[in-house]
């Protein structure tokens, strides 16, 4: 499947935020986060840092998100429509993903975060060069869950 990056509209911001996953991934929903519901939400606050991704159909089936985390080193996240996860599309949508924020950005290193639970994405993290490099609680989607924060070189 090919992918298009271009910039996010209020639209794509509000149908991305509707999106629903199945358990345990409703974990995701835009919803379960007030904090990033309303970044995702205010053209403002999300900035340039948002991309829509169309697929092949020209549908919306994601969005990307790059962000300079420190010098150097873009914190990336990313999620595809509901319907799109668990097809074998996750580690060609990071990858165009990674490339996209590459020819924008040109970082050293790429950074992600990612709920331990969630193995099915950090198999995918691992596949596109990414390596653990800590484990830590975060508060988020009102609880203490535990997550851990991935890196790949340029």
């Amino acid at each position: 499947m090919g992918f298009r990056f271009r910039p996010l509209t209020q639209a794509d911001a509000e149908a991305i935020a509707a999106w629903h996953y199945p358990e345990p991934y409703a974990f995701y929903d835009w919803t379960a986060d007030q904090d990033d519901l309303a970044e995702l939400l205010d053209p403002e606050a999300r900035g340039e840092a948002y991309a829509a991704v169309d697929g092949s159909d020209g549908d919306l089936i994601g969005f990307f998100s790059s962000k300079a985390k420190e010098p150097g080193t873009i914190e990336v996240g990313l999620g595809l429509r509901p319907e799109h996860t668990g097809r074998g599309l996750g580690l060609a949508f990071v990858e165009a993903g990674l490339e996209e924020a590459r020819s924008r950005l040109a970082p050293q290193e790429f950074s992600l975060a990612v709920a331990t639970f969630n193995r099915r994405a950090i198999t995918v993290y691992e596949r596109a060069g990414f390596r653990e490099v800590r484990r830590y609680i975060h508060h988020t989607n009102g609880g203490n869950w535990e997550f851990v924060e991935m890196r790949r070189p340029e």
